[in-house]
């Protein structure tokens, strides 16, 4: 079993929407996160702007974004959800990639535009996917100067980072943060059913996470949606599962309100799993999840947006 859940007893509820701490920011967030890059998908841009304020007004406050998401379409029509107030009941999440100093406070900027706000409540360095990211961030006129910077200046309140590649990679970039005299305040990665029998982020990050209290974010609890296309578990049951991890958020995308209906259900009623319904999910998945095939984002370029746009890296 995983470490306990983070204030899984805690009775922090709203609009049925269990909240936990952020890790050491002391942040209350939604047990579940609205994903940013499907909003960008959905044909209607209207309708992608209920989704976010239906997520709001249901209980979510967690928002997940991305500067490179279908072409800064999906920070924008965010930032066209966040008018109205909205933003003030927000706890708003977005990634830039730029690998230097001079790239990523451009990025900073233009992801503050699109999303018509002034301060980002985390900033995190987006797909640290290659075992030379955590040096190029850190390096002199590195990602992390242009980071620093504007947090000084306001912009960003809190920091932390992405991947879906390797545990590995991400033990490397807590690393080299410690050697730095720097720690991030979450970190976020994919965490559902096959991924804790196959090089698993589960059983090798998140308790170095725990350890340190730093908030854990976790993406891609179906796979995106690779999981599901097993056939070995169903959409609440990968939440559900996510959910049950020391997980601060669950990042889910949402390209419909039926599909953001059915997160919402998932979050409202969770309940802790026993041991013997955690051992039965991965016993069903086992089998599956042997060789990572389904879990693309591991195994392939499938998800790596920076290794098609090489440029995006600066």
């Amino acid at each position: 079993m995983a470490p306990s859940t983070p204030a899984t007893d805690s009775s922090d509820v709203r609009n049925g929407i269990p909240y936990r701490r952020l890790g050491r920011t002391g942040e209350m967030v939604s047990l579940i996160g609205l994903g940013g890059y499907h909003l960008g998908r959905q044909a209607d841009e209207q309708e992608a702007i209920r989704i976010v304020r239906t997520g709001v007004d249901n209980g979510i406050n967690f928002l997940d974004n991305c500067w490179d998401y279908n072409g800064g379409a999906s920070e924008i029509r965010m930032g066209k959800a966040l008018r109205d107030g909205y933003r003030a009941k927000a706890f708003l999440m977005t990634k830039i990639d730029g690998r230097n100093q001079e790239t990523a406070a451009r990025q900073i900027d233009e992801s503050l535009r699109r999303l018509q706000t002034d301060r980002i409540d985390l900033m995190q360095f987006h797909e640290v996917i290659r075992m030379t990211d955590p040096e190029r961030v850190f390096e002199a006129d590195g990602a992390l100067e242009g980071v620093v910077a504007a947090q000084r200046a306001g912009k960003i309140r809190y920091v932390g980072f992405t991947g879906h590649k390797s545990p590995a990679i991400h033990l490397r970039m807590l690393e080299i943060a410690r050697q730095n005299g720097f720690t991030f305040d979450a970190v976020q990665m994919p965490l559902n059913v096959m991924d804790a029998h196959y090089d698993s982020f589960e059983k090798q990050v998140v308790p170095v996470l725990v350890d340190q209290d730093i908030g854990v974010l976790g993406m891609k609890p179906m796979g995106d949606p690779f999981v599901l296309v097993s056939g070995t578990v169903t959409a609440v049951e990968c939440l559900h599962y996510a959910m049950n991890l020391p997980t601060s958020v669950v990042i889910t995308g949402c390209d419909s309100l039926p599909v953001l209906e059915q997160a919402l259900r998932a979050a409202r009623s969770f309940r802790p799993l026993s041991e013997a319904a955690v051992a039965a999910l991965l016993g069903r998945t086992a089998l599956a999840a042997r060789e990572g095939k389904y879990e693309l984002y591991k195994m392939t370029h499938h998800f790596d947006g920076t290794y098609q746009n090489p440029q995006w890296l600066g």
